[in-house]
């Protein structure tokens, strides 16, 4: 009975090997291009000084007339010209006697003088004056994980804190969360990624760049990338990803590996690139940090229990809805 109860648990171990043999067990990378060193913010991939100063010169400082604004004409003398005046979304107004007028994207002088020069056929040197009631030009919109996301107007070309201000942009619903990074979108063409932690946090106004009209600001919200550590650590799960997150760094989240943890092995999984990277665990703790990669998207950091059954079940159960993450598997066939 005994002999025949081992045969059963061999034949059944067999079994659970070849299952897991059929899955395609992806390259583990042969060079850094994937998995690469973590660098910490400083090193982040934000652009420099130079480039926000070049991004922020196409601000223009002085406020040119746009769609909604609401103004009042004033010609001296001619009250039967004089009124009040609202730039249509095509950027014209309606002057008497002359007609239709382009004035957006003029100064508010450049515009008076295009009207009295249009005048002068009527009369002689009119003396014409506009003012700004209400302005409406001055727009940008503000996306992401703020408090009241949407349109803000100002009445000048606003820099980047007013428009955080504004919109209540510092992280009241969740205190545990920090604001890191935000996206400018100017036009179809430009984008541009501000380190906000030197702004905020450092107080570096070299980063309170100037805003130019029609600028989408995007704050990415703390829930919009995750990476999941998974296997013999104390919080296995899914966990939000900072733009610097490190291997070290993820496995502090869930807790650090627990007391079944294997320290011979622990794999890293970059569904992106079907990839594969193996690290000793106790290499993280000790002076060589070369193992330290910095983490991606979708990334799976998988700690290997000590013994064989472990593997096998993990890839059985999990990998199957994860892209045949099989990284396990080679660990345990050793």
């Amino acid at each position: 009975m005994i002999h025949l109860a081992a045969r059963v648990l061999a034949t059944g171990l067999l079994v659970v090997l070849a299952g897991c043999a059929g899955y395609q067990i992806p390259n583990e990378p042969k060079n850094t291009d994937v998995f690469q060193k973590a660098e910490k913010s400083d090193r982040v991939s934000f652009v420099d000084k130079d480039a926000l100063a070049a991004f922020e010169a196409e601000s223009d400082p002085v406020y040119r007339l746009g769609e909604g604004d609401k103004l009042t004409l004033n010609i001296w003398n001619r009250a039967e010209l004089s009124g009040k005046h609202t730039v249509g979304p095509d950027g014209i107004i309606t002057v008497p006697l002359v007609g239709p007028m382009r004035v957006a994207t003029m100064t508010r002088e450049e515009a008076a003088g295009q009207i009295g020069d249009s005048l002068v056929r009527y009369y002689t040197a009119p003396l014409v004056t506009l003012g700004i009631d209400e302005y409406h030009a001055n727009r940008v919109t503000i996306l992401g994980r703020v408090l009241t996301p949407g349109v803000l107007q100002f009445d000048k070309p606003p820099m980047l804190l007013d428009a955080l201000a504004r919109a209540g942009s510092l992280p009241v619903l969740d205190k545990q969360a920090t604001l890191t990074r935000c996206a400018i979108f100017r036009g179809r063409e430009k984008i541009i990624w501000v380190d906000l932690k030197r702004l905020l946090n450092r107080g570096d106004l070299a980063y309170n760049i100037r805003l130019k009209p029609n600028d989408l600001i995007y704050i990415p919200d703390s829930f919009d990338t995750l990476m999941y550590v998974m296997g013999a650590v104390q919080k296995p799960g899914a966990y939000r990803l900072t733009p610097d997150m490190s291997v070290m760094d993820a496995l502090a989240q869930a807790g650090g590996p627990n007391e079944d943890a294997n320290e011979d092995e622990i794999a890293i999984y970059r569904p992106g690139r079907e990839a594969v990277q193996r690290i000793p665990l106790k290499s993280l703790v000790t002076a060589d940090r070369k193992v330290n990669f910095a983490l991606e998207e979708g990334d799976v950091i998988y700690v290997q229990k000590k013994g064989i059954a472990e593997v096998g079940y993990f890839l059985r159960q999990l990998l199957p809805g994860l892209s045949f993450m099989t990284f396990g598997f080679g660990a345990a066939g050793k």
